[in-house]
């Protein structure tokens, strides 16, 4: 039976654990002995820093007490049992079922709508779970006078938050500040994961784990079968989480948690159960057809999660089950597996994808079809390569200092290669890169002691074949195999910026540093007792409170500037789409539109990824004094996005402020000055100037290099007809059908009025009018015949 002092430090004796009369002799005097200090002088007890082991921790704290005897003879229990690390904090304690139940919530619920990111919502989440199970815990050991243990582990994420505070004075501000936070949070977790994770309460947070993959999984498979729309859907199938990609790389890391429960199950009804849930996941993995989680799936299905069954099998529940628990187990993993894995989809966007990619139709088709198209030719793995190109410019100009937490997306377009502009994109695709590029010396010492630590932990788990290694090894392995797939998967996407991946890589580092304390695996590089006040609970407690405040004022600044924004450009777009934007019923909604847009820009000047878009529709409608002034705001926080500088020089062309126009081109070109859109740029602008000539001549050699987008082909049109350059008002036309098949009618109209008029050729010009008319949807059709002129009509 437990029993414990003011300080909330524990003893018990499990019977369940077999040990020799003389370890037993001993337990009993150390029991009898803090009894006896507590009925006198608890004081003179904690000041001799003794501490009592939990239930887990009795078979370590009893060998380390024969060591202690048998090495110095006369050495006392009290004395070895000193020595010992910590035990958990139980008592009392609901760390574990916190952050068990934040990690079901966090990958089961989403945003219905578009009015808040679905990545903020899982933040909120995270957040607020982890600072509510911090303020409970400091507040539950307000009095104790017992250490608590620390590890190496946690100095890791510490010593990145500490570099983004810094980088936050001399690199980009918010950003550093974002990264900081997230980094704190990511220690918080990991440190109270230590601190609680009992071997006995383990398989509470991987109940949570778990059943927050099922959920998860269950809107995708929805969403595969018939079209599940609750939940906004970038590339889907996504469940709450936006992006495909997303799910799938957070759902493999959970796999080797849900292998762990079925492999303990018990009962017909349970291994049924884990056995049918696991299978599902799997499909839904499946579903997304994500090439980086499947390939780390393969692996864990097909090598780790095997060789751990075998090696390990004496410790797991399943090798006591009887021929029928294992038929059953086996038959509803396969039969789940392969009858959900042959349905077909019934979402038209996936249809279509099938259609197109040949990727098919089942959950087994788009897996391995999607897995055997991994190739250097990819399309999407070309545009990381660019990227992953740049970001190495970037770790070789900043090996030590790099360019800030967080500042990867905004000092980008510095280090990209002439040309090339991948300004839509936010990050590396590859963590490691990131990391490196962003965090410099820094970054590198937290891969080396991460990766270094990982390699120990695994060597130190297959080595000890001691029982109480033994009994510590599955959940070891379990642990180090989802971290594996984390790691997989963390070089072709960005799990550790997403709130439940994110969370789970600390969680996983937690399980690994609280099974080293019990294992009294210590040290400076290891775990270590860390000495504890009453104050400092108290003090924490506070600290907790203060930033359980920070965080829902942050939260609800976040749910307010994504509202405004996000409705600011659904409503945009929505008179952009009806066709006639200068219609003067739309003047209410135009005004309430830029109301949105100041209030949300107020808040926060850096949603850089949203507020753009306004700017656009408005830019369409004419509306370029609004529309610069909202790209300027953006680019107060990203002062080098060639894009929207440029779109900022248009803006203030079109309102006859050539100055500022060039102002803003030179800027454009310091940095990119092979870039289309510097380059269309600069024509229109010499051509506004008055100096057509040269902007002809400049016209003509770009589209002789290829070089061009849609500016700059219309502005060779225009430039050749006032020239009279027929020649390349033809080619720039030709551009026009080729890249833009939406305006072909109007290109071929405008060929055929060329070859007819200037040129005098006649086949071409019946040609081009021909195709103008087939390329033209059939209710324009009439139209576009009415615009041939009369000689032509009747021969169409």
């Amino acid at each position: 039976m437990p029993s414990s002092d003011n300080s909330g430090s524990q003893f018990a004796w499990d019977p369940s654990v077999p040990q020799a009369p003389e370890r037993l002799f001993i337990s009993m005097a150390k029991k009898k002995r803090i009894n006896r200090n507590r009925s006198g002088n608890v004081g003179n007890l904690e000041n001799q820093g003794v501490t009592a082991p939990s239930t887990a921790d009795i078979p370590g704290a009893v060998k380390a007490n024969n060591a202690a005897i048998g090495a110095k003879g006369r050495t006392s229990a009290k004395g070895a049992l000193s020595a010992l690390l910590p035990a958990e904090v139980e008592r009392g304690d609901w760390t574990v079922v916190i952050l068990a139940f934040m990690m079901f919530l966090a990958p089961a619920i989403g945003v219905p709508n578009e009015e808040m990111l679905q990545d903020t919502l899982k933040s909120i989440v995270v957040s607020f779970a982890a600072l509510s199970a911090g303020l409970l815990f400091f507040w539950q050991q307000r009095n104790r006078r017992d250490g608590l243990r620390w590890h190496a582990l946690v100095w890791l994420p510490l010593a990145l938050m500490a570099y983004a505070l810094g980088s936050m004075v001399w690199s980009h501000t918010y950003l550093g500040g974002v990264e900081a936070i997230r980094w704190f949070i990511f220690s918080l977790i990991l440190w109270l994961g230590i601190n609680t994770l009992s071997r006995a309460r383990i398989p509470y947070l991987m109940e949570g784990i778990h059943w927050g993959a099922v959920i998860a999984s269950l809107w995708t498979a929805l969403q595969f079968w018939i079209d599940f729309t609750y939940f906004p859907q970038g590339p889907n199938p996504a469940s709450t989480f936006v992006n495909r990609n997303f799910f799938a790389e957070f759902v493999v890391c959970t796999i080797p948690f849900s292998a762990y429960l079925l492999a303990q199950a018990r009962g017909s009804a349970r291994i049924t159960l884990m056995a049918f849930t696991l299978g599902f996941n799997i499909v839904a993995l499946m579903m997304t057809g994500t090439r980086g989680a499947l390939g780390s799936m393969w692996i864990l299905l097909g090598v780790v999660l095997p060789v751990t069954a075998v090696l390990y099998r004496k410790q797991f529940t399943f090798i006591n089950w009887d021929a029928g628990k294992r038929i059953l187990a086996s038959g509803v993993l396969v039969a789940t597996v392969v009858g959900l894995g042959i349905l077909s989809t019934n979402n038209p966007r996936l249809l279509k994808d099938a259609e197109v990619l040949g990727i098919g139709t089942s959950a087994f088709d788009r897996a391995f079809k999607r897995t055997a198209s991994i190739s250097a030719d990819d399309g999407s793995l070309g545009i990381r390569f660019i990227m992953w190109k740049a970001t190495a410019r970037i770790i070789e100009s900043k090996p030590l200092t790099g360019v800030g937490a967080g500042a990867w997306e905004a000092m980008l377009p510095l280090y990209q290669t002439e040309g090339s502009q991948l300004e839509t994109d936010y990050y590396v695709h590859n963590e490691v890169l990131q990391l490196l590029a962003e965090y410099g010396l820094t970054g590198l010492l937290f891969l080396l002691a991460l990766i270094g630590y990982l390699l120990f932990a695994a060597w130190k788990t297959i080595r000890n074949r001691s029982p109480e290694g033994l009994a510590e090894a599955p959940m070891r392995v379990i642990a180090l195999a989802s971290l594996l797939a984390f790691l997989i998967v963390s070089n072709i996407g960005f799990p550790w910026r997403l709130a439940s991946t994110g969370c789970l890589f600390a969680l996983s580092l937690a399980l690994l540093g609280a099974s080293d304390a019990r294992l009294q695996i210590r040290g400076p590089a290891a775990a270590m007792r860390l000495p504890w006040k009453p104050a400092y609970s108290q003090i924490l407690a506070v600290v907790m409170m203060a930033c359980l405040v920070l965080a829902a004022y942050i939260s609800q600044q976040a749910a307010a500037v994504e509202q405004k924004i996000v409705r600011a450009v659904k409503m945009s777009l929505g008179i952009s789409q009806s066709g006639d934007y200068n219609n003067p019923k739309w003047d209410k909604t135009k005004k309430e539109i830029l109301t949105l847009t100041k209030d949300a820009v107020a808040i926060n000047t850096h949603y850089r990824k949203i507020t753009p878009m306004v700017a656009d529709e408005l830019a369409k409608w004419g509306d370029w004094k609004n529309a610069v002034w909202v790209w300027e705001s953006v680019v107060v926080s990203r002062p080098y996005v060639v894009a929207i500088m440029s779109n900022i020089a248009r803006g203030y062309a079109q309102m006859g402020n050539n100055d500022k126009a060039m102002e803003f081109l030179l800027r454009c070109e310091k940095l990119q000055p092979k870039a289309a859109s510097v380059r269309s740029l600069k024509v229109i602008l010499l051509s506004r100037m008055g100096k057509e000539p040269e902007a002809a001549l400049l016209a003509k050699q770009y589209l002789d290099e290829g070089t061009y987008d849609f500016d700059l082909v219309n502005a060779a049109y225009v430039l050749g007809i006032r020239k009279g350059d027929y020649d390349m008002a033809i080619k720039s036309l030709e551009f026009r059908v080729k890249s833009w098949p939406n305006l072909q009618a109007d290109s071929f109209l405008k060929l055929g009025n060329i070859y007819a008029a200037q040129k005098k050729d006649d086949a071409k010009a019946l040609e081009s009018f021909k195709a103008a008319l087939n390329a033209a949807p059939a209710a324009e059709k009439e139209a576009i015949r009415k615009q041939v002129p009369t000689a032509y009509q009747a021969r169409l």
